[in-house]
């Protein structure tokens, strides 16, 4: 997979994935071609009066072939832990062309293996497997942000002794929703937000029975102006008939 160059203003700008390549990069240590080289340069310019033996040559090269291994192993282990992390929510902490560090959350959509290092694609963009430095849990991740959005959507709320009947629907999904919570995604809230909802419960529960005991008190006022127009109309024939006909 090639990376593609992002041009602003006439000029090449660095995405976070060539960013975090060329980190990667410019950590490798030598490789077999380099060792090569040297080897070959040693034996060009090496004393003729004092050679190196060929058993020292053959010693430099099984000790570099045995460091080379160890280091296609360490790359074998590391594409294994990238490729582990496919469909998991990570935290990556990677230099931006500024020289800034970030960091980016996100689920690992796959891995690629590149000039021997792994990197992970999140959200459309590589990254070093080197720059993660966290794999969160689905459940963790889902609590915090639950957490967030309880408190969020309490302090949109007006204050308690500010609190009107046009609240009740808001307050009530609240109530609902943290009632509907498992008491580990309940423990991510702080106390002191769980204490406000309670005021917040306690008092829209005194505004609804105010409300129903004022309808109450109303429905009772119409019935006793009933029984008074019955009254007058016993009394007189036009008054009954039109409270027969209100009846009706």
């Amino acid at each position: 997979m090639s990376l593609t160059a992002v041009i602003e203003n006439g000029k090449v700008v660095e995405t976070t994935s060539q960013t975090s390549t060329k980190k990667a990069a410019s950590s490798s240590g030598m490789d077999k071609d380099a060792f090569l080289q040297l080897l070959v340069a040693q034996m060009k310019y090496q004393d003729p009066l004092e050679p190196t033996s060929n058993t020292e040559y053959i010693s430099q090269y099984a000790t570099f072939s045995q460091v080379e291994q160890i280091q296609n192993m360490a790359a074998t282990m590391e594409l294994s832990r990238a490729s582990s992390m496919v469909g998991k929510l990570v935290e990556i902490r990677t230099m931006t062309n500024t020289g800034d560090y970030k960091s980016v959350q996100g689920s690992v959509e796959y891995v690629t293996y590149e000039n021997g290092k792994a990197y992970v694609s999140v959200d459309g963009a590589l990254y070093s497997a080197d720059d993660v430095v966290a794999i969160i849990d689905e459940t963790y991740q889902t609590a915090f942000d639950l957490a967030v959005a309880f408190v969020t959507a309490l302090g949109k709320l007006p204050k308690v002794e500010n609190l009107t009947i046009a609240d009740r629907e808001s307050v009530e999904t609240l109530q609902k929703g943290f009632n509907s919570m498992t008491a580990y995604q309940q423990s991510f809230i702080p106390e002191e937000y769980i204490k406000t909802l309670q005021k917040y419960v306690e008092r829209m529960a005194e505004l609804v029975k105010a409300e129903e005991d004022s309808k109450g008190d109303g429905e009772g006022e119409g019935e006793g102006s009933g029984d008074d127009t019955g009254t007058e109309g016993e009394g007189g024939g036009e008054s009954t008939e039109a409270a027969g006909g209100v009846e009706a």
